[in-house]
């Protein structure tokens, strides 16, 4: 049954009052040349329901799926095995509101959540305090050089050559409308992160350095050292997670003096979902909370002296005057931060623990098996579950072949990074405790054969 909130009296009446005689009265200046006629040619009348849904399956069962191939795709958007109690939990009336929990009263289930939500990411990033999320990685990464700006009062940003490229494409695009000036660089295939060329950049016009933990290429490298020298020249090192599964492993970039670390959540508790939507996560030094963006759910006592929680720190223009609102950020994707939270709940630390060595043992496992295939060469030597390999061929037609064969080998550079050409034979490899062994010989067997 359609929703039709007006009855034709109530048209009638309506087009009484401004004196039109018909729906058609109102669109006199529209050229009749630019009115519609009849059906548009092309598009199909309307059909039922289920004659609908059989027509979308069919166009559906063209894609190739993750769970119907070998699929070592990554790059900053990872499949891993979401519980089916997930689903579950997160349709739970406790967590519906409606729209967004402006009344605390009515939205206590939600407010929770975010809360341990929050207190979950903080100790995962390794910083004092997380918001309540972003709306994903790019943006969260973005804000946080916006963040710097005001923090530090200067404006140039040091971007590493390893952070994802799109997320450097954001972050370009809105420095068009602050002035923001980004300084810029390229991967290249070697085992070693730019490190010390990002440490020799810093001078005393630097808001801020950007690296990523894990970066493009599934290298990991020691921050302490480059947060030393950012905060030397009065700068704010930012870390971007796109894995947060590799915490589980590896030291969290707080814990190594990062100012302000972000990233992406989606590997823990939200599919692939064909590109969205994902969840981005934001948490910095206590000192610094004034200035982050988003909002922050804080625990109370109402006036019977009972536990509850509210909003306490709501950073954009509409609840706050203009000229003090830090972000233009309307919003927290918090389904998708439920589904991360309730996950990160299940596994727990050991769980996660585990996880992420499963994780690691596989690619491991997977480097020297590709290794050892003619025409492949290993650039990363120091992963959690994702490293680069150098063909003898260029990757994008290679990924392609292997695609047409069924395998989803993984993100060609040359894809990431059209017409650098020292990039064109790189081939970003995930692997994930979804990968199996027989995953990874079938990939190996398949490259043989191509780069033969």
């Amino acid at each position: 049954m359609r929703y039709l909130p007006l009855t034709p009296a109530d048209r009638q009446a309506m087009l009484g009052t401004i004196g039109a005689q018909s729906i058609d009265d109102l669109f006199v200046d529209v050229p009749e040349s630019a009115r519609l006629s009849g059906p548009i040619a092309g598009l199909p009348m309307h059909a039922s329901e289920l004659a609908v849904e059989r027509h979308m399956s069919r166009l559906a069962a063209k894609n190739l799926a993750a769970g119907s191939a070998p699929f070592f795709l990554g790059a900053g958007a990872y499949r891993h095995h979401v519980p089916a109690s997930v689903d579950h939990l997160i349709q739970r009336g406790e967590f519906l509101t409606a729209y967004t929990p402006y009344q605390p009263e009515i939205a206590q289930g939600t407010l929770q959540m975010m809360f341990e939500f929050q207190s979950q990411i903080a100790r995962l990033l390794g910083c004092d305090v997380a918001n309540a999320s972003m709306y994903d990685g790019s943006t969260a990464c973005w804000e946080a050089i916006s963040m710097a700006r005001r923090v530090t009062k200067r404006g140039k940003a040091i971007l590493s050559g390893g952070l994802h490229p799109h997320y450097v494409s954001v972050a370009k695009t809105m420095a068009r409308f602050t002035g923001d000036q980004l300084v810029t660089s390229l991967p290249t295939l070697s085992p070693e992160p730019d490190t010390l060329d990002l440490i020799n950049a810093i001078d005393a016009d630097t808001s801020c350095v950007v690296v990523q933990y894990p970066d493009i290429l599934g290298r990991i490298e020691d921050m302490s050292a480059l947060a030393e020298a950012c905060h030397a020249r009065k700068a704010l090192l930012i870390a971007v997670v796109t894995e947060p599964v590799a915490l589980g492993a590896i030291k969290a970039p707080g814990e190594m003096g990062a100012d302000i670390v972000v990233g992406e959540g989606q590997s823990l508790g939200v599919g692939l979902q064909f590109g969205g939507p994902y969840v981005g996560l934001f948490a910095c030094s206590e000192k610094l909370v004034r200035q982050m963006p988003g909002r922050l759910c804080g625990e109370t006592v109402d006036a019977s002296g009972k536990r509850g929680f509210v909003l306490t720190l709501s950073t954009r223009e509409q609840h706050i005057r203009r000229e003090k609102a830090t972000s233009n950020i309307c919003t927290s994707s918090v389904l998708c931060a439920l589904a991360m939270s309730v996950h990160m709940t299940l596994l727990g630390e050991k769980g996660l623990r585990q996880l992420a060595e499963l994780n690691h043992v596989g690619a491991s496992a997977a480097a020297d098996r590709l290794a050892e295939v003619d025409g492949v060469e290993l650039v990363t030597d120091r992963f959690f579950n994702e490293f680069t390999l150098k063909l003898s061929k260029e990757a994008r037609p290679v990924v392609r072949q292997l695609a047409d064969k069924g395998i989803l080998a993984g993100v060609s550079l040359g894809r990431l990074y059209p017409g650098v050409e020292e990039l064109q034979n790189g081939l970003v490899v995930a692997v994930t405790e979804t990968t199996t062994e027989e995953d990874v010989e079938t990939l190996a067997s398949a490259l043989e054969e191509v780069l033969a």
